[in-house]
């Protein structure tokens, strides 16, 4: 399935892809694409659904972060070999963690506000994992009990703050808008999320294309690496890295800057588009 959420910022509805295109309504099955809905059983009983026989929505609409209730975002850095190699860095011998802010959620196709004084605001686009139930101290071969789903991130990252300024990466990471989530969220059986291609575009120039199998630890060993590590909960999300041709390791750098489109995709997982908009001034 692909479950979706549309509709504007903070009043989304659940729906869903119906396999002649159309965006069906799931208001009457669901209460949210999040939560207790995420679980196995409840996504069993959403695959017996004929969505043929839903309400229709009309398009366009805005989608929104496909996936509600996240409490939990984490991101893996240095997770693809072309990534590493790009950058002259050492493969992990473990996975590199770190946080960003769930208040840098967005759409799919949301605008994203360029930071106040940014000049190295960086792409980096990426498969993500939605955790399906409560999960803690899984084994690698039970994992993908836990996973709800799999959904196109834009993990964007702002460099100098990320890279210059000591401490955590979260830094450069949690910035409103930085954390576009979607289109739609596909169900495991969908996918194969190890062999998928992915590619992002800026203003037309192909910047990054590769493929999921350049993954150094794969979702299922993330999902249970991190369950030693903290519980996680139904609808949190793990952003797995992104692969090779980030903006900082073009020569010279190339970092977004106001007026630029922007377009990513994973197959199977849909586009997502943006917009580089300036921030308005403060109010104070």
């Amino acid at each position: 399935m692909k479950l979706v959420r549309y509709g504007e910022p903070g009043h989304e509805r659940p729906g869903a892809v119906a396999a002649d295109g159309t965006l069906r309504d799931l208001s009457a099955e669901i209460g949210d694409v999040g939560g207790e809905f995420l679980a196995p059983h409840a996504l069993r009983r959403l695959r017996t659904l004929d969505l043929s026989r839903l309400p229709v929505v009309d398009m366009p609409a805005r989608f929104g972060p496909c996936v509600a209730g996240t409490t939990n975002f984490l991101a893996i850095g240095l997770n693809y070999r072309d990534h590493a190699q790009e950058i002259g860095a050492k493969e992990p011998a473990e996975p590199i963690v770190f946080n960003k802010a769930v208040s840098c959620i967005a759409g799919a196709n949301d605008d994203v506000l360029l930071p106040a004084g940014s000049t190295a605001t960086d792409w980096e686009c990426e498969l993500a994992v939605v955790i399906a139930q409560d999960c803690y101290d899984v084994e690698p071969a039970m994992a993908s009990e836990f996973i709800a789903g799999y959904c196109v991130c834009h993990d964007l990252s702002e460099r100098i703050l990320q890279l210059e300024h000591g401490g955590q990466w979260v830094k450069g990471k949690s910035f409103p808008g930085f954390g576009p989530l979607g289109p739609w969220l596909a169900t495991p059986d969908s996918i194969d999320a190890t062999a998928l291609p992915m590619w992002l575009h800026v203003n037309g120039q192909i910047m990054q294309s590769s493929n999921t199998r350049q993954m150094i630890f794969s979702p299922t060993y993330l999902v249970s690496y991190l369950s030693r590590l903290m519980l996680l909960r139904a609808g949190d999300i793990i952003t797995t890295g992104t692969p090779g041709g980030v903006g900082m390791s073009r020569k010279p750098p190339r970092f977004l800057a106001v007026g630029d489109q922007i377009s990513l995709g994973i197959e199977g997982l849909g586009v997502q588009r943006h917009r580089i908009v300036a921030r308005p001034p403060a109010t104070r």
